[in-house]
């Protein structure tokens, strides 16, 4: 336990980026919580986590870790820096080691999701192109924000953030929740992640769980405040 006030670090998942935070960011700051919320590359679960964790090792002090979606992956190997005291996952996916999001997902039936996911290529030096992938775009609202006002969708449709499609395939090189405590927020109206996957993953991690009955996939931007009250009292367990 440390006396001083944990930064919470927030991680984007796929199709959004930081300003999917905006609503939360202003909830914490509005309770004196010093937080952060980088671009996550969505390049892949390896090299994306070892961002996060570089980014969380130069933060003074603890650091808390909220995983939003894809997110909630790469604090599960990132939590493993010293420097983290607390794990918070929002409708995310919390991997064993050595499990992929391929294989966690595969246990439950699939989301809507993957049946709307839009290929594009993106080149590599000296290498052949590698594909990532979006939401098609009219799918979008029903699939990853269903309770966010309709023009905010359209906006968050054209805004996406591709990911990786590699990163489905990658598997978990520590799972910090074994050592580490944590909170689950379990979005139950989720189309994108299986809500089903996002409570086993909590309950495999001893996390104290949270759940929003109708709450879309994009529940940090719906509900921020929930997700702040959420990540409050993980600061208040680690302070």
């Amino acid at each position: 336990m440390t006396t001083a006030t944990p930064t919470v670090l927030l991680v984007h998942g796929a199709f959004a980026d930081a300003a999917s935070w905006s609503g939360v960011v202003a909830e914490l700051q509005s309770s004196g919580i010093p937080v952060v919320a980088p671009p996550n590359p969505l390049r892949g679960l390896a090299s994306d986590a070892a961002y996060i964790a570089s980014f969380a090792a130069q933060i003074d002090g603890p650091v808390v870790l909220v995983g939003h979606s894809y997110g909630g992956a790469l604090i599960t190997v990132a939590g493993t820096t010293e420097n983290v005291v607390g794990l918070v996952y929002v409708a995310a996916y919390a991997l064993e080691e050595g499990e992929s999001l391929g294989e966690l997902q595969g246990r439950f039936p699939l989301s809507s999701l993957v049946s709307n996911l839009k290929e594009w290529t993106y080149p590599v030096p000296g290498g052949d192109p590698v594909v990532e992938v979006t939401i098609a775009e009219a799918a979008f609202p029903s699939v990853f924000a269903a309770d966010v006002p309709a023009d905010v969708t359209k906006v968050l449709a054209a805004a996406q953030r591709p990911l990786a499609a590699a990163a489905f395939e990658e598997t978990a090189a520590a799972a910090a929740w074994k050592t580490k405590p944590s909170w689950a927020l379990i979005a139950g109206a989720d189309q994108a992640i299986n809500p089903e996957v996002e409570r086993f993953g909590a309950k495999r991690a001893g996390a104290t769980v949270v759940e929003l009955e109708g709450a879309s996939h994009a529940v940090a931007v719906s509900q921020p405040k929930a997700v702040a009250d959420l990540i409050r009292a993980a600061v208040r367990a680690t302070s």
